[in-house]
């Protein structure tokens, strides 16, 4: 039984974990949404420490690991959802801490100056932050994507992966995001991956639950229409 640490009212990173585990039928607990924010906060100062620095972070009885691309790229090699040769490994793991890459640069649109001060103390910079991740960040990850996708077939390593959720979730995010920017770009083969992940039985069943919560502006992919105007 494995333990997800993280918190009980949004997606955020936790949400590219959960995908992994809803994929491959493992049981967890979701600590933040069934014992609460505390028992999170508590566990960073307690169990998880010294080195979990923030969630999110699984624990697998004595075994702690933080960082999103590592834990679903332990969860995948451990489980069957990677591929079984070391180049294959290697490259599922680049993709995956580039897809890490693309979700900060995602989250500093609306908070490109301070994190712990809330996005409308830090518009005017956010306006310019935004501006310029639509122009040139989100074709150039997307794009990315998208080659990959040319060279290896449906799936991003040639066979399922963790890194396909991972690409599921951040296309999804982004469209709600931006919905405009992301309507533009030309990735056929990354859209038709998504399409592809969402009809998998572990994933088709999360989305269809109370247990997906959908994005909103509390998370790391945030609609605000402004960030998007012309």
């Amino acid at each position: 039984m494995y333990e997800l640490y993280y918190w009980s009212e949004i997606q955020g990173r936790g949400e590219f974990v959960r995908l992994v585990l809803e994929d491959l039928g493992q049981p967890y607990v979701d600590i933040g949404r069934d014992k609460g924010d505390e028992a999170v906060a508590e566990a960073l100062d307690g169990v998880l420490a010294p080195y979990a620095f923030a969630p999110p972070v699984l624990r697998a009885r004595d075994l702690v690991i933080s960082q999103t691309a590592l834990i679903t790229r332990w969860l995948g090699e451990k489980h069957g959802l990677a591929p079984a040769d070391e180049k294959g490994r290697l490259q599922a793991a680049m993709i995956a801490l580039t897809i890490a890459d693309l979700v900060a640069e995602t989250h500093d649109t609306h908070h490109p100056i301070n994190v712990g001060e809330t996005y409308e103390k830090q518009k005017a910079p956010a306006h310019a932050r935004s501006r310029a991740f639509r122009q040139l960040r989100i074709p150039k990850f997307l794009g990315y994507l998208e080659r990959i996708l040319e060279q290896s077939g449906d799936y991003l390593v040639g066979t399922p992966s963790y890194v396909d959720l991972s690409a599921f979730q951040v296309l999804d995010g982004l469209t709600y995001a931006f919905p405009r920017t992301v309507h533009r770009q030309h990735v056929p083969r990354l859209r038709k991956l998504h399409e592809r992940i969402a009809r998998r039985p572990g994933i088709a069943a999360y989305l269809g639950s109370e247990r997906r919560l959908p994005h909103s502006e509390a998370g790391i992919f945030r609609h605000y229409p402004e960030l998007e105007a012309a």
